[in-house]
């Protein structure tokens, strides 16, 4: 990236959904759960755009040779709420940044535009979850200022464990 390279960051349009998915896919492939993967374009554009959308996603962009912007990160956010704080908070479910333009300042610029998310509806907090392995990522996170969670674990409930507690009559 040249020092003239500037990084835009855009909301994501209905007519993204491909791109959207796009990266969630290469994601996936970093953290290697790629087999987990089984969203499509139809639902994420009904979580994304839909009457009940529940879900933000942001592109990070540079601009091409030709001028053209390029999508090199996403970031897709959700919002979370705290009993404790009785407040919400922005949760950051995915951010991505294309290999070749890791340390450029992209994923920095993505989270800068969610803290500014959270700051402009006056949520308290940002919050996310990391895989315990992804040391980059961890670094990347505590360098910005990010704490770590102490004392928490993250449970899931799915599949036939979900069934079996509250089975569909």
């Amino acid at each position: 990236m040249s020092d003239k390279s500037v990084i835009s960051i855009r909301s994501a349009t209905k007519d993204d959904v491909a791109l959207v998915l796009q990266f969630i896919k290469g994601l996936a492939d970093y953290e290697r759960l790629a087999d987990q993967v089984v969203a499509t374009e139809a639902n994420l554009a009904e979580s994304l755009f839909g009457p009940n959308a529940n879900a933000e996603a942001y592109f990070a962009h540079l601009s091409s040779c030709d001028g053209e912007p390029v999508a090199v990160g996403c970031a897709i956010f959700t919002q979370h709420y705290s009993t404790y704080s009785g407040n919400s908070s922005l949760y950051l479910e995915d951010v991505f940044v294309l290999p070749e333009w890791r340390g450029h300042g992209v994923g920095r610029e993505l989270l800068a535009y969610g803290a500014g998310l959270a700051k402009s509806r006056g949520y308290p907090r940002m919050e996310w979850s990391v895989l315990d392995w992804n040391e980059p990522a961890i670094g990347f996170y505590e360098k910005l200022g990010a704490e770590r969670i102490d004392g928490w674990l993250t449970y899931r409930l799915s599949g036939e464990a979900l069934e079996r507690l509250h089975p569909l009559s």
